[in-house]
């Protein structure tokens, strides 16, 4: 049988390859340290488990929920965005629940890009950027993500005609896989940019709360002028550990949230009730379990680079997120053989930076979804491994 041609390269073969040597590693018997994927390690806290395990007794659980996501939900979703960013949102119409971000980011670009449309998306970049601008047939137009740049796209070194053309801008901030942050005089600059070029901006904000430091990252709708040109789309899965429940929103632009319910309506369900109970104890509930997450993943930031620091590889410590963007030496720079290398002779799964983008080769992202002590042996044999490959 043939299948459709927009599958054939949906996913880098890298990963296809680091799960084939992760297998053959644990069947050799070694022990696998796997700071791959993004997953956390952590639970939600006992008031968010505690709603949804509660809602499962309430009568009518199990209906087909709404589309658009349970009023209640919307409404604390508004409140939390008021509370936590200043940004005030009508929840009948300027919010959407989603069944994880991936979901909203996939099918928010069938919604707006058609075949030969253009979007603008940074490299490197979460993967499903490029792969939903993919799907529904439009074109990616890289937008280079550099160290001397502080991991900012140039939005001045895009040629006129390509913003004159662009559709659709993806942005992340803070962001995965480089683990920088953006100011409001940059998001200012990308407002004053969609607007003249009538670009919509699609801000992924799933790492806000995941700051170190003292850090607080602005929200893109904060921006004057944001809420005209875009869209910010949120997750449940890193602030509140609920991966697995998949729970997420979008909000901002109403035609936009409107487009996207539209096509939702005629894909999916929604999200499980009980699991947008859950969002809403996890919205409306105390901070600290939150804060107890950013203190946990600080400590793990500052434990695993004290180790590689012991080995001359010295990384500045990230503001934001769950990872460790972390450069090879010069001499040695593919990614690709470095990240299987590493895992064939010491069990450490890290991704190369190349599965991202062209511009990541040179660099591992490095996922910090372990416990302590399975980190510092982690790094201890990362280090060691570094030290030696910079030698070759």
């Amino acid at each position: 049988m043939k299948f459709a041609a927009r599958i054939e390269n949906l996913s880098p073969a890298i990963f296809a390859e680091l799960d084939q040597v992760k297998t053959e590693v644990k069947k050799q018997g070694k022990k696998v340290y796997d700071l791959g994927i993004g997953s956390p390690d952590l639970t939600p806290a006992p008031h968010i488990r505690r709603a949804i395990q509660e809602a499962l007794q309430e009568p009518g659980i199990f209906s087909y929920p709404s589309s658009r996501g349970a009023a209640e939900l919307r409404e604390a979703i508004a409140e939390w965005y008021r509370t936590r960013f200043g940004v005030e949102l009508d929840p009948e119409k300027e919010v959407l629940v989603l069944m994880g971000s991936q979901d909203g980011l996939t099918h928010l670009a069938w919604a707006v890009i058609d075949p030969g449309d253009m979007a603008l998306v940074p490299d490197p970049c979460y993967p499903i950027y490029r792969t939903g601008v993919t799907l529904a047939g439009g074109q990616v137009w890289p937008l280079p993500l550099k160290a001397e740049n502080e991991f900012l796209p140039r939005l001045e070194d895009v040629p006129p005609e390509v913003l004159q053309q662009a559709k659709l801008m993806i942005l992340n901030y803070p962001n995965n896989p480089v683990a920088a942050v953006a100011s409001e005089e940059f998001f200012a600059r990308v407002v004053e940019v969609a607007s003249r070029y009538d670009i919509l901006v699609v801000h992924d904000f799933a790492y806000s709360e995941l700051v170190f430091d003292g850090y607080r990252p602005p929200s893109f709708l904060s921006l004057p002028g944001a809420k005209e040109v875009g869209v910010e789309i949120h997750s449940l899965s890193k602030t509140f550990n609920m991966a697995g429940c998949r729970v997420g929103f979008m909000v901002g632009r109403a035609d936009v949230v409107e487009a996207l319910t539209k096509l939702k309506t005629n894909i999916d369900y929604g999200v499980f009730l009980a699991i947008q109970k859950g969002a809403v104890a996890a919205l409306r509930g105390p901070r600290t379990a939150v804060e107890e997450n950013v203190r946990t993943y600080q400590r793990r930031r500052d434990l695993f680079l004290s180790v590689l620091k012991k080995y001359s590889w010295e990384i500045k410590p990230p503001r934001a997120t769950m990872f460790i963007w972390a450069p090879l030496p010069v001499k040695a720079r593919d990614s690709t053989r470095f990240a299987l290398e590493l895992l064939t002779e010491t069990g450490v799964v890290v991704v190369p930076g190349v599965a991202f983008g062209q511009e990541g080769e040179g660099y591992v992202r490095i996922a910090l979804v372990q416990e302590e002590k399975e980190l510092e042996e982690a790094a201890e044999l990362l280090g060691a491994f570094y030290r030696r490959w910079g030698d070759v």
